[in-house]
């Protein structure tokens, strides 16, 4: 029996298209949600593009963004850290008490802007010791000690407002290079060198292995407790830098209010910036765009007279919308 085989051929216009390169929607969706909001709420509002006010938004961004960037290796690696937001607290009542201790000038503040990223970066180390060798639950394990920190805070400081009294102190917080503030090109800068450790470093390959599967990655001679432990010490290093433009910023802290729901702010900057909370798949631009996003939505809320007491539910509908988006793209 013959068969007969027949060629078929493709029309020119077919090839082009299956050569060229498949436009993946969700790793551009973050930008693209970005870009849209930026349209509607220059249109929603006059005041919106004024530069006074995007220069706030972003300044209100850095400080909770820098934490996101920390918290994206946590949760890429499979984790979460929800102390963050008492280790500001904590954080910063001791860096003001410390700078006070020395005295004034500008020695004084950069051994305790030094001394602020070291006590951060020990507190997270307190965290990833409890869960690598106490094996417990990264939520379980940041609960507490989300507790302890925020209680520690109040009784060194009684309650009471801490208050510098360094002179420059306030210029960290309050200064700017060319226009722009310092958090804010602290909060770039700091993006940068993270976006290049956790691409272009075999750490951050060995981060994206241990979300992905920790059992696997162990097989391929990864130290998994290593990996994820420093995860935390990364995270607790950035609440110190924040601590430190924050509370410089406002030359006191409040050891109540001070990084208040700091953490749920975070952990949305992470999300809605296209980190799975499963593990194993993030980017560092994106928890900067989901960062902008939120300073963005906060804004166009308080320009717009919406009740602050509604703000937070259309907060939590974006986290929804961002985690439901996840879900359905990994099935």
């Amino acid at each position: 029996m013959n068969t007969k085989v027949t060629n078929v051929k493709k029309s020119p216009m077919k090839e082009i298209l299956l050569k060229l390169p498949r436009f993946d929607f969700a790793t551009y969706a973050p930008l693209i949600a970005l870009l849209i909001l930026i349209a509607f709420s220059a249109f929603a509002s006059e005041h919106f593009l004024v530069p006074r006010n995007i220069t706030n938004v972003l300044r209100q961004v850095s400080y909770t963004g820098i934490i996101a960037l920390g918290m994206t290796f946590v949760i890429i690696a499979g984790g979460i850290d929800l102390s963050v937001g008492s280790m500001v607290a904590l954080v910063g009542t001791l860096t003001i008490l410390l700078v006070n201790w020395l005295g004034d000038g500008w020695w004084p503040v950069v051994l305790a802007m030094s001394a602020a990223v070291v006590i951060g970066g020990g507190l997270g180390a307190i965290n990833g010791v409890v869960i690598t060798r106490g094996r417990v639950a990264a939520f379980i394990a940041t609960l507490a000690t989300m507790s302890i920190f925020r209680s520690i805070t109040l009784y060194i400081s009684d309650a009471g407002e801490v208050v510098s009294t360094n002179s420059n102190y306030a210029d960290i917080g309050g200064g700017y290079f060319l226009g722009i503030p310092f958090p804010v090109w602290t909060f770039l800068i700091l993006a940068v060198g993270f976006h290049i450790l956790l691409k272009h470093t075999a750490y951050g390959r060995h981060v994206c292995a241990v979300g992905s599967n920790s059992k696997v990655a162990s097989y391929s001679a990864i130290n998994v407790r290593r990996v994820y432990f420093v995860t935390f010490v990364i995270a607790g290093a950035t609440v110190g830098i924040a601590s430190v433009l924050l509370t410089s910023r406002l030359n006191s802290v409040s050891p109540s209010d001070a990084g208040l729901f700091y953490e749920l702010d975070a952990i949305a900057a992470v999300v809605i910036g296209g980190t799975a909370l499963s593990g194993g798949r993030g980017t560092i631009w994106g928890t900067v765009i989901g960062a902008i996003i939120l300073g963005i939505i906060n804004n166009m809320l308080n320009l717009l007279g919406v009740s602050p007491y509604l703000q937070g539910t259309v907060k939590g509908l974006v986290i929804l919308i961002a985690v439901l988006a996840q879900f359905k793209g990994d099935r």
